[in-house]
């Protein structure tokens, strides 16, 4: 068989098949950045012209996918992090011109270069625990204009870095100021200018909303998905976080990629999820920083076969965390998700929430070559450790 690079003595977590696909004496080999053999060494075929890296009996799993992120924001809000330590709840602070708004503002003020500078931080931080794609949502800029420059800025982020970005619209994130009052004028400007231009410039690779007692109703959220769904763009919503708005049923009734959160979620939303395949999109740093106390339905997921993914949801106001790895503790520890689960979650089920379920998440044969090396004894050492980073190689695209 014909391959430019090969990796020997491997031990493969390949996340194919039913559980995570363990292959204790594997071998790996790529040609022009995709995998062409993925399995035990006994019984492989012969590779020829190879360049041959051993693996020395690491372990090695799909490169990692963050497929919930806010990543591309300017400024903190680190005083409301002391606000809520001293008691006020997330919806308080947003009633109160805090929240979302607050970052809105930051970011309006900031230049495309200067998104793309104080992202990059946060964008090494998870590349250096082996993430090779990560998505990234606006909706901090909450005009045309400033969600196109986020948009733009998330873009140049895979120019400068060897990652896969996917980028999300997310306009129908907040109510902006200028907009006070006026929620249903607002969306207007969402589906009928919004939403057409980011698809015809080619900004977004799916539409999102935030459907919540401090984001937008069911029906505000209706017709941005009708919008997106006429625009030709794939669909994803943030359901069921602090309240059960019946997003979940509502997105499933689109197709949706993904529901994300999910606390809330009953059990219409479940089986409206298992019907057409929406991922659950589990966000344990939200849940954890926010100090929520309701856990999203696991067994019920469970149950009803809904695929669950997990991701950092890295944001400035209720969830500042830049660690895959974390999210995956913080997943069995506050969601008692099993090893598996969480392993699954940031690798095959990640790829489907971002409909790359055809091209990343698994180690198989036709799949990009991403991968990321562990210095590990066991696949469960990934979940188990808090602050401790084993990668030992990460490979993009065969390199």
């Amino acid at each position: 068989m014909r391959c430019d690079t090969i990796w020997t003595n491997a031990r493969l977590a390949t996340m194919a098949g039913g559980g995570i696909g363990l292959v204790e004496r594997g071998v790996l080999a790529a040609r022009a950045g995709r995998i062409v053999y993925a399995g035990p060494a006994a019984g492989s075929p012969r590779f020829e012209g190879a360049r041959e890296h051993d693996c020395e009996g690491r372990w090695m799993t799909p490169g990692l996918i963050d497929c919930h992120t806010h990543l591309v924001h300017a400024g903190d809000r680190a005083h409301e992090f002391e606000l809520r330590l001293a008691g006020a709840s997330y919806e308080q602070i947003a009633r109160a011109g805090g929240g979302i708004v607050s970052t809105v503002a930051a970011t309006r003020a900031a230049s495309e270069d200067e998104l793309v500078a104080t992202a990059l931080p946060r964008l090494d931080a998870l590349i250096a625990e082996g993430v090779t794609t990560i998505e990234i949502k606006s909706g901090y800029g909450l005009s045309l204009d400033a969600e196109r420059r986020m948009l733009r800025a998330a873009r140049r982020l895979a120019e400068q870095r060897e990652v896969t970005v996917t980028t999300t619209f997310l306009g129908a994130h907040a109510l902006p100021p200028e907009h006070a009052g006026d929620a249903d004028g607002y969306i207007d400007a969402v589906v009928r200018e919004m939403i057409p231009a980011v698809a015809r410039e080619g900004l977004a690779d799916a539409v999102d909303a935030y459907c919540e007692t401090i984001g937008f109703t069911a029906a505000q959220t209706r017709r941005v998905l009708e919008a997106a769904a006429g625009a030709g763009l794939p669909v994803k919503l943030h359901a069921e976080q602090l309240s059960n708005q019946h997003g979940a049923a509502l997105a499933a009734g689109f197709g949706a990629l993904s529901a994300d959160h999910l606390e809330w979620l009953d059990a219409d939303g479940v089986a409206a999820m298992a019907r057409v395949g929406t991922v659950a999109t589990l966000l344990p740093g939200a849940f954890y920083f926010t100090r929520e106390t309701r856990i999203p339905p696991v067994a019920a997921l469970r149950a009803a076969d809904v695929p669950i993914a997990l991701a950092t949801d890295c944001n400035p106001g209720t969830s500042p965390m830049t660690s895959l790895l974390l999210a995956m503790n913080m997943g069995a520890t506050l969601f008692r998700l099993t090893v598996e689960e969480c392993l699954l979650g940031v690798t095959r089920h990640a790829a489907r929430a971002l409909g790359m379920a055809g091209e990343i998440g698994t180690l198989e044969a036709g799949k990009a070559c991403d991968l990321a090396i562990w210095n590990i004894e066991t696949p469960a050492e990934l979940v188990y450790r808090i602050g401790f980073n084993p990668l030992y190689q990460r490979v993009r695209r065969g390199h």
